[in-house]
């Protein structure tokens, strides 16, 4: 969605016209479910994230500073969600039995499927949510390293020293689970 749309449709959103909430909601639900689940495991949790981030988006959409694509603004409330969630859950749980349905395939190396992506999905789930949240933006959202820093409110350089650590880490634990494994 170009950037005068979505400037359009979120100022009816101010305005309290459902339809634009409507079709908001439509072009984003997917990627916002999709970084909830990455960074939680569980469908369900991501679910309840997902319409947790849209209902709060709405309630404070007059906060909202059009200098920002509103992606970046309801990906940080998914993240900052997530993260609660996780917090009040303690930590992590078991991975769920389920993928998330995807329009897109995954990205490069992280395009894997049944055994394998529950294997990787388990290791992400172990690392640091700080850790967690660059790679299921940069991997999963196909978000660069500026729409990253704006999602998460931190510098560039910081997107990039955490997505080093992240892959450092998801190399060193998927190794150790695969001894045989290239890479």
């Amino acid at each position: 969605m170009d950037k005068t749309r979505e400037i359009e449709l979120v100022e009816l959103c101010k305005n309290g016209d459902r339809l634009a909430m409507g079709t908001l909601v439509r072009n984003y639900e997917r990627q916002v479910y999709n970084a909830a689940y990455r960074m939680l495991g569980n469908p369900d949790d991501a679910a309840d994230v997902t319409q947790t981030a849209f209902l709060k988006a709405f309630e404070g959409i007059t906060r909202f500073n059009p200098k920002y694509k509103f992606f970046s603004w309801i990906y940080r409330i998914t993240i900052n969600e997530a993260i609660d969630q996780l917090n009040r859950r303690g930590r992590s749980e078991p991975l769920g039995e389920t993928e998330p349905e995807s329009d897109q395939a995954d990205p490069g190396q992280m395009a894997v499927s049944g055994e394998a992506g529950a294997r990787l999905q388990a290791v992400i789930m172990q690392l640091p949510e700080n850790h967690r949240s660059v790679l299921v933006l940069r991997y999963y959202n196909e978000c660069n390293y500026q729409q990253i820093s704006e999602i998460l409110q931190i510098p560039e350089k910081t997107v990039k020293s955490r997505l080093f650590s992240a892959r450092q880490q998801l190399k060193d634990r998927l190794s150790t689970l695969e001894p045989h494994s290239n890479g």
